[in-house]
């Protein structure tokens, strides 16, 4: 057998070792639960350092602590058991778990219930939960090609440095249909250069094919990707500079793109466009392995894909296809059963 075969049976048998178990679903109206998860405690050489908004910011100036790793996802009811999973994946492949602080952003009006969850499944974790409140994208937000896409939440990403507190100068943003499977350090510590924002790119796709052609027959349009070579990447991962992203002002960068799709419908997928236009050919590349996308397949139908080859840190279900809803209709894809052992609920069977 070949090498590259091993590697690869190497790198399945490290993930089902690995994975995240979903509970069973709960029943209308109510949440999950979930077991609560075990300490996750700092390895050797772990620096000892603890984080908050009134011990790093002094009479207005803001400290900034390299050895704290600062993650933003999103927490809804519906992506629920996806967001647990996959904090108790960085967790558990953390060298430094201790020093991982997230940052949850929540529109809901169920966000003391999601707040209690979160702390009863993960009692040691350095968390807070932001109100992003719904109302700022909701006049801006245009119909895409699936319903998920056009939610208020899926917005939230453009909104991070008006969110979190200025002592966060950095940031990772994770998708809540992920599973990382190795130490987050190493994301966290790319050199992001001059860029704003750095992530897995992919040049090899028809990046013509995510915008329409009114986009492309309009000269004033295309001249936005000039001096640049664009390139697919996407938004389900990516680090940010959320100081040079307040500096830059590219919310309402985002935003300017977001109102031109309002009248001239230049797009079909959601907030992933906006991102293209403003950093496609100005992004620092992240290696694939950070961000095996597509599991969830397309848009539409959203059927079984396989990784891509090569090494894998990060699976990610982006696409129609969630690997919870797929194993509780009891239809699963082969790569779902990575997502299957994350803290179950108390009264599940073991």
């Amino acid at each position: 057998m070949s090498a590259t075969f091993h590697s690869r049976a190497a790198i399945f048998a490290f993930l089902i070792a690995a994975a995240v178990n979903f509970p069973a679903p709960a029943e209308s109206g109510e949440l999950p639960t979930f077991r609560e998860a075990p300490a996750f405690r700092n390895g050797r050489g772990c620096p000892k350092t603890v984080w908050s908004t009134t011990t790093t910011t002094t009479n207005k100036r803001v400290h900034h602590n390299p050895s704290i790793i600062h993650i933003a996802m999103t927490l809804d009811t519906t992506y629920l058991r996806g967001s647990v999973a996959g904090v108790f994946s960085v967790l558990q492949h953390a060298s430094c778990p201790e020093n991982v602080v997230f940052h949850f952003i929540a529109t809901t009006h169920r966000q003391a219930e999601l707040f209690r969850i979160i702390s009863a499944t993960f009692p040691y974790l350095d968390f807070y939960l932001y109100h992003f409140d719904s109302n700022v994208v909701r006049g801006k937000i245009s119909y895409s090609i699936r319903r998920a896409l056009d939610q208020p939440l899926n917005y939230a990403r453009m909104y991070l440095a008006d969110l979190l507190p200025a002592a966060v100068r950095r940031i990772i943003y994770f998708d809540s249909d992920l599973i990382v499977v190795d130490d987050v350090a190493k994301l966290w510590n790319i050199n992001l250069g001059a860029h704003v924002l750095g992530a897995p790119e992919y040049c090899h796709a028809n990046f013509t094919t995510y915008f329409t052609s009114k986009f492309w027959s309009n000269s004033v349009y295309t001249a936005s990707f000039q001096g640049r070579r664009p390139c697919y990447f996407n938004t389900g991962v990516m680090v940010i500079d959320l100081w040079k992203w307040r500096l830059g002002r590219y919310t309402e960068k985002l935003e300017k793109w977001m109102r031109v799709q309002k009248w001239y419908r230049i797009y079909e997928l959601g907030s992933l466009p906006p991102f293209l236009l403003v950093f496609a050919g100005n992004v620092e590349r992240v290696e694939d392995r950070w961000n095996q996308h597509g599991l969830g397949g397309d848009n539409l139908v959203g059927l079984c894909r396989d990784l891509h080859p090569g090494p894998v840190s990060l699976l990610h279900w982006s696409g129609k296809g969630k690997p919870w809803l797929r194993l509780d209709s009891k239809n699963p894809c082969p790569l779902d059963s990575l997502a299957l052992h994350c803290p179950s609920r108390p009264d599940a069977a073991e």
